[in-house]
């Protein structure tokens, strides 16, 4: 039997309250729960990173041996060498009505000039569950990246952001040599390493 059945879980917020509200939010949270040994874990205070949920996108080109990357200036890297500006996948906040296949493949329009139509989850995941709420939906589509390429995005968002099409196998190497930094773009591409080395597998097995 496991100890969840043994002990119920229990958990409750006492009090919620504001600390700042801007392009970000931050509150600070009352809460208790349940511990292990079915105890009650007294009152913590913690502050909450109220990010909201997040698309990302990883579009390929399996025809071309290809994925498309965006590189951008990402103020959170301003200590990073040699410079701020990253390699990533597509990405955006869900901060409207969309559904989060309808922000992906907007993200994708907007970010990178590609068109889709579809787009296939391939996992959610919580980014940072120890002091922000942000879910990410990680997103996979092939399309055709002949062409994918230039200076995009949003001039009221202020964006700037160049779009890369690249080898697969390169992406790769820019994650083994940590140019690829970014949790997002590492599990997606890892995601997308291991979804490719199963197929090849399965075919070596046949």
């Amino acid at each position: 039997m496991s100890d969840a059945a043994q002990h119920p879980r229990e958990w409750r917020v006492h009090s919620r309250k504001d600390l700042y509200r801007g392009y970000n939010r931050l509150e600070m949270l009352d809460f208790s729960h349940s511990s292990h040994e079915g105890k009650t874990i007294r009152p913590v205070e913690r502050e909450l990173f109220v990010r909201g949920n997040v698309v990302g996108l990883l579009a390929v080109d399996p025809q071309q041996e290809t994925i498309a990357l965006v590189e951008q200036f990402r103020f959170g890297a301003l200590e990073r060498k040699p410079d701020p500006w990253l390699m990533e996948i597509v990405a955006g906040m869900i901060d409207t009505d969309e559904t989060p296949e309808a922000v992906a493949i907007r993200e994708a329009k907007e970010e990178a000039g590609l068109s889709l139509s579809s787009v296939t989850l391939a996992m959610r995941y919580l980014s940072s569950p120890g002091c922000s709420n942000e879910e990410v939906c990680l997103y996979y589509a092939e399309t055709d990246l002949s062409g994918i390429g230039g200076t995009h995005g949003l001039a009221e968002e202020s964006e700037d952001i160049r779009v890369h099409v690249v080898p697969i196998e390169s992406a790769y190497r820019m994650l083994d040599d940590g140019k690829i930094c970014n949790a997002l773009s590492i599990i997606a591409i890892q995601w997308l390493r291991l979804q490719r080395l199963g197929k090849t597998q399965s075919v070596v097995v046949q």
